[in-house]
């Protein structure tokens, strides 16, 4: 069970007052956790995850409809798809800290379930759902404006970063974009990897992640951040 305290402490981070506590607790509550309880299935968060990513879709394509009056449907979805995707709710979920928050089974919990992008995305859409249960889809609507469409620029850089890199970095420059591993820490159940992304001599980011993919995505957002801000020319 989680304390009230902590479950308040959590609303007061979303933003939203609920009338029934109860739906955030049940958000929270991951299916290893259920399981290891010998609890009914159902009363995990995965139907509030399904309403959620309902909700979150609806929301997100008022929002972009409204705000990107000029885009054509193909590319309205595609950012919609960048915005909605595991890795960017994952990082919307660490915003509010959600991965401390969770119930999960002794096994999970051991093997990184907190910091993991499928369990943490999954439950911030049942926090979605859980909003919208409570108190309806305008609440559910302002906390997804306040937390998944806050940022879309560089939302949409961090969605598939490396592949925006790799065209900018091909745009301006003959030389190849090399990722170079530069360090690793952690138990064998909870890595962190570290690496830098460079084209020839020229170190553009770094980043770290709980794989050395994820680790290669944030050096290249911190890379294409940093050029886009200086406006590189040349490499």
């Amino acid at each position: 069970m989680i304390s009230e305290k902590r479950l308040r402490e959590l609303e007061a981070r979303c933003g939203y007052r609920f009338h029934d506590i109860g739906w955030l607790e049940k958000a929270l509550r991951h299916s290893s956790y259920t399981n290891e309880n010998h609890m009914d299935r159902l009363v995990c968060n995965e139907r509030l995850e399904f309403l959620g990513d309902a909700v979150l879709e609806l929301a997100s394509s008022e929002y972009l409809y409204n705000h990107y009056e000029n885009l054509p449907e193909g590319e309205l979805t595609r950012l919609r798809a960048s915005l909605v995707c595991e890795p960017t709710l994952a990082y919307d979920a660490r915003a509010l800290d959600l991965g401390s928050y969770l119930q999960l089974g002794r096994g999970e919990d051991k093997s990184g379930g907190r910091g993991r992008d499928s369990v943490v995305s999954d439950a911030f859409e049942a926090v979605i759902g859980a909003i919208f249960m409570d108190g309806g889809f305008e609440a559910a609507r302002e906390f997804v404006l306040r937390f998944v469409m806050d940022d879309v620029e560089h939302k949409q850089l961090f969605h598939d970063s490396k592949t925006k890199l790799q065209e900018l970095v091909q745009s301006i420059s003959k030389s190849d974009i090399v990722y170079e591993l530069t360090g690793e820490s952690g138990p064998d159940h909870r890595k962190r990897f570290e690496t830098q992304v460079r084209v020839g001599d020229h170190v553009l980011g770094s980043g770290s992640g709980s794989s050395k993919k994820s680790s290669e995505q944030q050096a290249a957002y911190h890379a294409l951040c940093r050029l886009r801000e200086e406006g590189t020319t040349c490499i």
